[in-house]
């Protein structure tokens, strides 16, 4: 039985980079478990162990570890032996921040087409943190937008609808529920054939219960809700792209308990285009907004237009942005001078 990869994206950019290597056979990454990938092809599923030019590349930068959602070239080999040998180019990724020391960024999801930050209506939305994951949505290239779940839990869903659209410009917010299926029919364009659907949320947001209701069937493991707080149980514990019935794959992750960013400026610009906006209205260009006249930013805060939570995020994650580039700036630094120190070596001790 054969899989029509063009249901999940695969498209004449992907085979064009595919053509120099018609030997291999190209797929897409369904998971990632210890090294190991679960790749789906045209003529089945495989699980594939990383080949040396993909570890090598990996030991460059860990953000070329092939993870889900990425395409890849996977060769069969006699033996039955399956190894990944190249990661085709990635055209969106959602890179956060590692948790280490190094300035270095995990990927979590490849080759999406929609981001969708996934915030529980009930108790109450976290709009610090829906700010966070739409700056990281942003950044990734990909189309961002807010699907607010378990809206069959309070009584205003569009009062809270339209509480979210005010840290969200630009941005879609969706209110929906699995459990009736309010609002999904809005959300299931972003699944059409060829398209991939990224969900980012915390624990307990309902993404595997929303992923359940797209695919029409119990394709992921889900649990009930807490009676002390109202929070939906920790289920899932890895990234994986889970292909839709007629086309089109939902990609879930793990829940978030704490976004790095690195190198979202971007993202930052976009998720806070209102900011953004009175910022470059200032009388002068590096006003500091703190006791400078003209401050478009101030005035904004005086009057009601900008609230202080909303300004104060901004510049927490602007902060947080400015000392990772530092940080990744200080690290390449470094390695170059070490690959200089290397060089050197190597001509002295030559014959």
């Amino acid at each position: 039985m054969r899989f029509d990869l063009a249901s999940l994206g695969w498209d004449a950019a992907l085979h064009s980079a595919y053509s120099r290597h018609d030997d291999l056979r190209p797929g897409r990454v369904v998971r990632v478990d210890r090294g190991v990938c679960t790749v789906l092809c045209a003529d089945g599923t495989y699980r594939a162990s990383l080949a040396g030019a993909v570890l090598a590349g990996a030991a460059a930068d860990p953000a070329r570890l092939p993870c889900a959602g990425d395409w890849l070239l996977v060769r069969v080999w006699p033996d039955d032996r399956v190894t990944a040998e190249a990661v085709l180019p990635r055209r969106t990724a959602i890179v956060r921040r590692t948790a280490g020391k190094a300035a270095t960024g995990q990927v979590l999801a490849a080759n999406l087409d929609a981001a969708a930050v996934v915030e529980p209506m009930h108790p109450t939305p976290d709009m610090a943190r829906i700010e966070r994951l739409l700056a990281l949505a942003w950044a990734s290239g990909a189309e961002p937008l807010v699907v607010l779940t378990k809206c069959d839990l309070v009584a205003d869903p569009a009062a809270v609808a339209a509480q979210v659209a005010d840290v969200a410009p630009g941005v879609a917010v969706l209110a929906v529920s699995a459990q009736t299926g309010a609002g999904l029919s809005d959300l299931r364009p972003q699944v059409a054939y060829g398209r991939t659907l990224a969900l980012l949320g915390p624990s307990g947001a309902g993404k595997s219960t929303l992923v359940n209701a797209l695919a029409g069937t119990n394709v992921m493991v889900t649990q009930g809700i807490r009676g002390v707080d109202g929070k939906g149980r920790h289920t899932t514990t890895h990234r994986a792209l889970i292909p839709i019935p007629g086309g089109g794959a939902v990609l879930d992750t793990p829940g978030i308990r704490a976004v790095g960013l690195l190198d979202a400026a971007g993202g930052l610009d976009h998720a806070f285009a209102d900011v953004a906006e009175l910022a470059a209205a200032c009388r002068f260009d590096d006003c500091a907004h703190q006791v400078e006249p003209g401050c478009a930013v101030r005035a904004a805060l005086e009057d009601g237009g900008l609230t202080p939570r909303r300004w104060e995020s901004w510049c927490k994650l602007q902060r947080e942005v400015a000392f990772e580039t530092r940080r990744r700036d200080a690290r390449l630094a470094a390695e170059a001078r070490a690959g200089r120190r290397r060089t050197r070596s190597d001509r002295r001790i030559r014959p």
